[in-house]
């Protein structure tokens, strides 16, 4: 049987809540006020939490790096540059209905080489939401 073919579990409710839960234990150590948001393959949300103090845009800034990571299946971290003007993708921000946001912070889930979902994180520098988001999916689905 090709990989293809094998069946992958899907990314789990209870694994998106232990996401969130270790993204903001890793968001709290760090000094950052964060919004985290998980959503399943198919860009459904499974999980959603912001620290009462987060500023209120970081709760759409988490969500639309979570959705910007599974469509394009890499961190946002990595494309940041290919939408930069004369990058190869300068018009993608703009190209689609749904806005995509092109800031560290969003990283996709993978099980078995597969895309599951992602998660991500608002409130803190890109760098900070960066780091915060793959410690959570260190921790939970073990990188």
């Amino acid at each position: 049987m090709t990989t293809a073919n094998t069946p992958v579990l899907p990314l789990a409710t209870d694994e998106a809540e232990a996401l969130i839960a270790v993204a903001r234990q890793a968001a709290e150590d760090r000094g950052v006020r964060a919004a985290v948001t998980v959503l399943d393959g198919g860009g459904h949300l499974l999980a959603f939490r912001r620290d009462d103090r987060a500023v209120l845009i970081a709760g759409e800034t988490s969500t639309r790096k979570a959705f910007t990571a599974l469509q394009l299946d890499a961190p946002t971290a990595d494309v940041v540059d290919a939408v930069q003007p004369g990058g190869p993708f300068h018009t993608l921000p703009t190209a689609l209905d749904r806005p995509l946001l092109f800031i560290a912070g969003g990283v996709p889930l993978h099980r078995d080489g597969r895309l599951i979902g992602a998660i991500g994180v608002g409130g803190g520098a890109p760098e900070q939401d960066h780091r915060i988001a793959v410690a959570a999916i260190e921790e939970v689905l073990g990188g």
